[in-house]
């Protein structure tokens, strides 16, 4: 009679053979599980949205992000605190103690705010020429569009106009001077401010 013997090699290869074919058969379980649960999820959906709207698309609600109210100071990337001054120029200030660099942030729309100086009662605006001054009352040119960026401050850039197809950033210079819109992009990080709580 002749004797077999095994390696090492071969049944450690056998082992791993094993574990792997049960780990397919979880997986390929569990699709079949999520499967039958997507498509129950999948009809409720749409049974939901077509009494939603008129149209099959399914209508979102964001009535709770609107008249979010919140006090905050913008602190710039160059390190300066963005300020409505009582005479609406908008510039940069170095004092963690100016008044008019205590700023209302109020949610006016899905991603729009309206930036509200305190001291000075001014909403912070961007002309059609990009030029950053304080509003005596809310418009078109308060409106702004607040986004998070990649590097975790925030941008604001003007709903209403652009230069050239581009987006008009609130943005202050090294030297805490307002920038023109004109010159402004996303990616520089004179425009990227870090909202801090009052």
């Amino acid at each position: 009679m002749r004797r077999w013997t095994v390696s090492n090699s071969v049944s450690a290869c056998w082992s791993v053979c094993v574990v792997y074919l049960l780990a397919v058969s979880v997986i390929f379980a569990s699709s079949v599980t999520c499967g039958s649960a997507c498509s129950v999820h999948r009809a409720l959906r749409v049974a939901n949205s077509s009494s939603a709207s008129t149209s099959g698309r399914h209508v979102r609600s964001y009535v709770h992000l609107q008249g979010d109210v919140r006090q905050r100071k913008l602190f710039s990337f160059q390190k300066f605190f963005l300020r409505i001054g009582k005479d609406g120029r908008v510039n940069g200030t170095k004092s963690k103690d100016d008044p008019y660099s205590i700023l209302e942030i109020t949610s006016v729309d899905v991603g729009i705010v309206a930036i509200r100086g305190i001291g000075s009662n001014l909403y912070l605006a961007i002309s059609k020429k990009g030029e950053l001054y304080g509003a005596r009352n809310y418009g078109i040119n308060c409106r702004l569009k607040e986004r998070i960026e990649e590097n975790g401050y925030n941008t604001y850039a003007s709903a209403e106009w652009r230069n050239k197809k581009r987006q008009m950033f609130v943005g202050l210079s090294a030297h805490g001077r307002p920038l023109r819109g004109r010159k402004t992009r996303r990616k520089n990080t004179a425009t990227h401010f870090l909202p801090i709580l009052v």
